[in-house]
């Protein structure tokens, strides 16, 4: 049986748990907006054509930021369809995903699904098939109160106040070969500097992303990192990282320690920006945005787009049904976020609904949970305050893919507003159990007032008829011995324990 010796010391905080952490991704992707976001015939629908069943999980889900339109499909986006009265909006291909864009849904109708769902919006421009005018066009839509052609075009579509949009993504994997428009460091580095600066003549206080490695696997990983920033650093704030996560091979031990390849992937973001910044003599630190990150099986029917003359508009694409085994690691890419939360300002699971989601709809029906909802939510929830840089101990296990990883993965928060310990645990053991001790001398008199874990058959899926069999119940198998919590963990579980202090 692995064993674990977590210690926690209140001295030892790493950063504030931002909220920016616990963002989602909207992009005109399948179904995710339309019967997603937006389908205005459903039962459920607002005056607007929302899904309010949809907006009331988004709620309960605790996502805070919401990034939109892609993506993919940003690079070939002309965000100008998409404003202005639906009936004349044009109709055009979406090449990206080999589908048909209606333009019924576009940046209007996101930002005020964005008020209704209660989320901050981050926007990406087309640097694609487009580039510097255009955003600089899209700046002045969103975020100039009046007096000018298209801030007064907003105004007369219906938005009187300026949306103040304060972080942009400038284009999306700019590195990858699939992506419309797609250039070479050098060339995007130097798109993304002149963009950059020029937005800022507008708006200085803009936060700005640019364009990271799609995953740590391309090439090009790293060098892309140092040419990009090596022009643009002085002029973004954020450099992107973008990874998803499947079992391969029926390697469900490899597929449980996936956080380890995220640990590597920001700690060598981080020192590549930090070698930059330190070539140019700089004193900033840019920040990491991992602003797509989730699990994807790539490899399923699923993810296949259309073809030939098939151009459907939403198509059921990406919809991935989850497995317990999938929320125990879409917990544990959780935990790795926070770890890093001194460098790690802004995350956004990808996608929100329908596609590579938590959350499912029907078209005409309801609205479900899926498996990786739970530990979403409940990280959302209750990771406040400060991240502590706690000492942890593990037993090992063996991995194909990794080698020997740590059995248990951890991270906890301190709120010190509320005096309570929040405490976030994975068993990466697919055969074990865990035995885990959490050391408390810091808070003599600490008590247990939640325990919940998510496990049991690895390979058990949610469904419209049947969400809740996953959802969280609680852990039984803890006790806290003075100033000790011990916790026995299930194989391939989650884990969340609460104490007031």
């Amino acid at each position: 049986m692995p064993r674990a010796l977590i210690n926690l010391d209140p001295a030892a905080a790493l950063a504030d748990v931002n909220r920016r952490t616990f963002g989602a991704f909207v992009e005109h992707l399948g179904r995710c907006v339309y019967t997603g976001l937006h389908e205005p015939a459903h039962p459920a629908a607002t005056p607007e054509g929302f899904r309010r069943d949809v907006a009331d999980l988004v709620r309960e889900l605790g996502v805070t930021t919401v990034r939109y339109p892609g993506g993919n499909f940003v690079s070939g986006y002309r965000w100008e369809d998409g404003i202005g009265p639906a009936a004349s909006r044009p109709r055009r291909l979406d090449l990206a995903w080999h589908s048909t864009e209606p333009n019924e849904f576009g940046l209007d109708e996101f930002m005020a699904w964005a008020r209704m769902a209660d989320v901050e919006p981050i926007l990406a421009v087309n640097l694609g098939t487009r580039g510097l005018q255009e955003a600089l066009d899209l700046l002045e839509y969103c975020n100039v109160a009046a007096g000018t052609a298209l801030s007064d075009r907003r105004r007369a579509n219906g938005a009187a106040d300026p949306y103040r949009v304060k972080m942009w993504c400038l284009g999306n994997e700019m590195d990858g070969p699939w992506q419309i428009g797609g250039m070479t460091a050098h060339e995007y580095g130097r798109l993304a500097a002149r963009t950059a600066r020029a937005m800022r003549m507008i708006d200085p206080s803009l936060e700005l992303v640019a364009c990271g490695s799609s995953s740590s696997a391309m090439p090009t990983f790293g060098r892309w990192e140092r040419e990009v920033l090596a022009q643009a650093y002085d002029d973004v704030d954020f450099v992107s990282a973008h990874a998803y996560y499947q079992m391969h091979d029926a390697d469900l031990a490899s597929f449980a320690a996936s956080p380890v390849d995220m640990d590597y992937f920001i700690d060598s973001v981080v020192a590549t920006c930090d070698h930059v910044g330190a070539a140019l003599k700089s004193r900033k630190r840019i920040m990491v945005s991992f602003d797509e990150w989730n699990v994807w099986y790539t490899d399923r029917a699923e993810s296949k787009p259309p073809a030939g003359d098939d151009w459907p508009v939403a198509p059921r694409l990406l919809e991935d049904r989850y497995c317990l085994a999938d929320a125990m690691v879409v917990g544990g890419l959780l935990i790795c976020l926070l770890r890093h939360s001194d460098r790690v300002r802004s995350a956004c699971l990808a996608q929100l609904v329908n596609a590579i989601a938590p959350i499912m709809t029907e078209p005409g029906g309801p609205a479900w949970r899926q498996t990786t909802f739970h530990p979403f939510a409940l990280t959302a929830r209750w990771a406040k305050g400060r991240v502590l840089r706690g000492s942890i101990r593990s037993d090992q296990c063996e991995t194909a893919r990794f080698g020997g990883v740590d059995s248990v993965d951890a991270v906890a928060t301190l709120d010190a507003e509320t005096r309570q310990l929040a405490l976030f645990l994975t068993n990466r053991s697919v055969a074990e159990a865990a035995e885990v001790e959490v050391g408390l001398a810091a808070w003599p008199g600490a008590r247990v007032v939640e325990a919940v874990q998510i496990s049991g058959d690895p390979s058990w899926t949610a469904s419209a008829l049947d969400q809740t069999w996953v959802a969280p119940r609680p852990l039984g198998d803890q006790a806290l011995d003075g100033t000790t919590l011990k916790l026995r963990l299930p194989p391939v579980s989650w884990a969340m324990a609460r104490l007031a202090l």
